[in-house]
């Protein structure tokens, strides 16, 4: 069973139910819905939605797993010259859906663990805190890219002028001792 890719995805399902049918399920939710991610960024593109790709599946030791995959448009502001920028958060990760705590301890230690109340997963919290642990503490636009390059290469110039051998033997903490080891006392 899969989703159309452009359909969005239900907020809550069984995960257990999917997991035991080896189920795909592939869509977007708006990302105006995800609250606590629009509250964490400076600014969603109009009508902007997360394409999700989520897989349920069992492992050998019956463990209800679920790997997915989230990609968002998202505006962001650049710690460098402050404005805005827009880019894509992309993340794939592995979860251990859980009901427990014994559980969650139980997992191996490649996979989080995701709460389950009463056999149910919301979905959409799921893709939220993915979208979360995601966002780049310090956003930075590519240096060439960035308004503020021209202040910054006035502060930081480019040494691509001098020869990498003269600053390398300028830099060598040793060259002092090369120094007294010619001297005669």
């Amino acid at each position: 069973m899969s989703e159309a890719p452009n359909a969005q995805l239900p907020k809550s399902v069984d995960p257990n139910r999917l997991a035991e049918q080896n189920t795909t399920l592939e869509g977007v939710i708006p990302l105006a819905g995800l609250v606590r991610f629009s509250e964490a960024v400076p600014g969603l593109p109009e009508g902007s939605e997360c394409h999700v790709k989520l897989s349920f599946y069992m492992d050998s030791e019956r463990r209800r797993l679920v790997s997915g995959e989230v990609s968002a448009p998202v505006i962001l502001e650049c710690q460098r010259c402050m404005n805005n920028m827009q880019t894509t958060l992309e993340s794939r990760f592995d979860l251990g859906l859980v009901l427990n705590d014994e559980q969650a301890q139980r997992l191996p230690k490649a996979l989080e663990p995701f709460p389950m109340e009463d056999y149910n997963a919301d979905l959409w919290a799921m893709v939220e805190d993915e979208l979360l642990l995601v966002l780049p503490p310090f956003p930075l636009h590519e240096r060439q890219d960035c308004p503020a390059s021209k202040e910054l290469e006035a502060l930081e110039p480019q040494q691509a002028t001098e020869k990498p051998e003269a600053k390398k033997r300028e830099d060598n903490p040793f060259s002092v001792l090369a120094g007294l080891k010619n001297t005669k006392h």
